[in-house]
């Protein structure tokens, strides 16, 4: 179906996770099973699991947040840097990365942004939007944190710019399980500039457990106090979209289990332990590891034994190292907590994932360029006999790559999917096998590295491949009886479609397609 003129759908919330990339791919797919070209939109993220996807003008490639690449997935449309103009990647000490239409452009600190960076980046938002308002029935925008920021609301690019600049209808999501949730849903209206105020089509509350009965008198004190509809109830469940930001992870220095209660017996589950870095980045990686049934994955201070790492004093069966937003401090970070000599001492599968694979390496050459010191090289851990040299390059793509694997991923032959965010090459120093081969015709350290039971890669995403993700799995299980694997699960974009199916057509007013 086309229409005149794109309708843009903000999805704005009361807070931070509280439902909203969830909302907003849930109606992203809805919308478009009901016959409505639709595009997802973030004016601004603040993220470190992005995504490499293909640039709007065609030249390349570029990052945006991984939620709206699943809202492209889920809205059945090829996801560009459009539909996330701007990512700022946190680095720590207030200062983050900054991408502008998926090409990193400085690393910044919030005073240096506003006053040097804000007309473009408010420009690139614009024209942005524009593009996909262009070709698209409905946009579905998600906006950032809170609408009701008022220190913010001068820049709040991600909420009041978006809503202005698209002429935006607002969808207010609220989430019942922090409490407080009337008091949320009245603060944040009555603190909206007063054109927001107006363009409110509703509100929809999410993550209730038990009978809705129970929240009936509220829902009418707000709709009369308010004015404002309450569209829906969503109840409490995770469709398995991929967590756009650190949220969900543990505390620094605590322990977290990740992968819920799948009812297999803990006599036969196995422990991926997973070093909780400062700065860790694109803990999607991790997810795919997280639904096999059996296996239990633990975010462990750098400190931990993995001895006793897992539930219950379980020993480690596997160690994944993460990527990081900076891997100087964070392998430093590593080193001073003897994480290295652990690994020396470890028996079972060890995987570097982007920097945690230049963490396994001898050293890091060209350290100051990453522009967290000035030392020019910093010692690795030393598990494998590569070195990795930095240059202020940033390798940004999608990857296609034939796998002919080796240590945990011995006897894996198979073509696997992912893709590359990183800035820096890798050599060897030593004997390595190399298991990767791209179509461009790189293969070596350059795509990754095993050593006995030691791999490294900079594909992210390997664990999303079926062969790759059962190979480690089997490797932890070191030849034990592993759980009957579970039937695969509906689509995460359908899951949410039903969701939020009370939301997505007549009740935001856009009717039957």
């Amino acid at each position: 179906m086309a229409v005149s003129d794109a309708r843009t759908l903000l999805i704005a919330g009361t807070a931070s996770h509280v439902g909203k990339s969830t909302v907003a791919a849930g109606l992203c797919r809805r919308l478009a099973e009901a016959g409505y070209d639709v595009a997802p939109f973030k004016a601004q993220n603040m993220s470190n699991n992005a995504r490499a996807v293909p640039q709007a003008n065609g030249e390349g490639f570029g990052e945006i947040g991984v939620s709206q690449y699943a809202q492209a997935r889920a809205a059945g449309v090829r996801p560009t840097t459009d539909h996330n103009p701007v990512l700022l990647k946190p680095r720590g000490d207030g200062e983050s990365q900054l991408v502008i239409d998926g090409e990193a452009r400085a690393n910044v600190a919030a005073d240096a942004y506003y006053e040097e960076w804000w007309d473009e980046a408010r420009g690139a938002v614009r024209a942005a939007h524009d593009r996909l308002a262009a070709d698209a029935d409905v946009v579905v925008a998600e906006g950032a944190g809170s609408i009701a920021e008022i220190n913010l609301h001068h820049r709040d690019l991600s909420n009041v710019e978006a809503a202005r600049l698209s002429d935006a209808d607002i969808v207010l999501v609220a989430d019942v399980e922090r409490g407080g949730v009337f008091a949320a849903i009245v603060g944040t209206l009555d603190l909206l500039p007063d054109d927001l105020r107006e363009r409110v089509a509703g509100v929809v509350i999410t993550k209730f457990r038990g009978d809705r009965s129970l929240l009936a008198d509220g829902v009418d004190a707000v709709e009369e106090r308010m004015g404002v509809p309450v569209l829906a109830v969503l109840p409490y469940d995770d469709p398995g979209l991929p967590e756009e930001d650190s949220v969900a992870l543990p505390a620094r220095g605590d322990r977290g289990l990740v992968g819920g209660d799948d009812g297999v017996d803990a006599e036969r589950t196995a422990t991926v332990a997973v070093p909780r870095l400062p700065h860790l980045s694109n803990a999607t990686d991790l997810e795919p590891l997280a639904r096999v049934p059996g296996v239990r994955v633990v975010y462990a201070p750098l400190s931990a034994d993995l001895r006793t790492v897992g539930p219950g004093g379980q020993a480690a069966d596997a160690v994944v190292l993460p990527g990081t937003k900076n891997t100087v401090d964070d392998l430093r970070a590593a080193s001073e907590a003897g994480l290295g000599e652990r690994l020396r001492t470890f028996d079972g599968p060890v995987v570097g994932l982007c920097g945690g694979y230049q963490f396994l390496g001898e050293r890091i050459e060209r350290a100051s360029v990453e522009g967290t010191g000035d030392a020019e090289a910093v010692s690795g851990l030393g598990l494998l006999p590569v070195v990795t040299r930095f240059s202020a390059d940033k390798r940004v793509e999608p990857a296609t790559w034939t796998l002919d694997g080796g240590g945990p991923l011995a006897g894996v032959s198979a073509t696997v999917d992912g893709y590359e965010i990183h800035a820096g090459e890798t050599r060897a120093v030593g004997r390595v096998d190399t298991p990767f081969v791209a179509p461009d015709g790189r293969d070596g350290p350059e795509l990754g590295a095993t050593r006995g039971e030691v791999f490294g890669t900079y594909l992210h995403g390997l664990f999303a491949n079926r062969p790759a993700r059962e190979a480690v799995v089997d490797a932890a299980y070191g030849g034990t009886e592993r759980p009957d694997a579970a039937v695969d699960d509906p689509s995460p974009y359908d899951r949410a479609a039903d969701l939020v199916s009370r939301v997505a057509l007549d009740v935001v007013g856009l009717g039957d397609a």
